[in-house]
């Protein structure tokens, strides 16, 4: 059995996902619930929230209700079609 006691949940690294290497960038979001795309740079983040500056000011996005993430900056990658 772990040493550790039954009521305590492990420690999120926040370094190792894929959000730390979008921060400073461009980026599409689409949220759960539908509606237009929000583009903008994310400037912070936390394991809760993203904080985006888009054209129109500051935007906080709590994470449970992002769909997708897409980076706009970087180009497509070249995928062959079929022979």
């Amino acid at each position: 059995m772990d040493n550790e006691p039954a009521n305590e949940k492990p420690k999120r690294q926040l370094s190792t996902g894929f959000i730390p290497k979008l921060k400073d960038k461009k980026v599409t979001i689409r949220l759960i619930s539908g509606g237009q795309p929000i583009t903008g740079i994310i400037k912070r983040y936390n394991p809760y929230e993203l904080r985006l500056q888009t054209a129109k000011g500051k935007l906080v996005l709590f994470k449970h209700a992002i769909a997708t993430i897409e980076v706009v900056d970087e180009p497509k990658s070249y995928r062959p079609g079929p022979s």
